[in-house]
């Protein structure tokens, strides 16, 4: 979770499930970093992947990181924002 990208990707996946073409727009970036960014996150058991035909859907397995997300948020916005 130490990226800008990774903290938005699960703020949006707060919201629920959504496709990889969805999380490009919320991060502003091209999909193949937003796939590195959700591999890191399945790596690490924060997020689980479902295929969907052709398309890839992310969701949230353990919703409790949204609160430590909310706190790097606030610490981030405190210090004026990532260096």
């Amino acid at each position: 979770m130490a990226s800008e990208s990774r903290l938005a990707i699960l703020e949006r996946l707060g919201e629920g499930a959504c496709c990889v073409c969805d999380l490009v727009e919320v991060v502003g970036t091209d999909q193949s970093t937003v796939s590195k960014h959700l591999a890191v996150l399945r790596e690490a058991g924060i997020v689980e992947r479902e295929r969907r035909g052709q398309h890839s859907f992310y969701h949230l397995v353990a919703p409790c990181v949204l609160g430590l997300v909310s706190c790097a948020d606030d610490v981030i916005r405190r210090r004026g924002g990532w260096e």
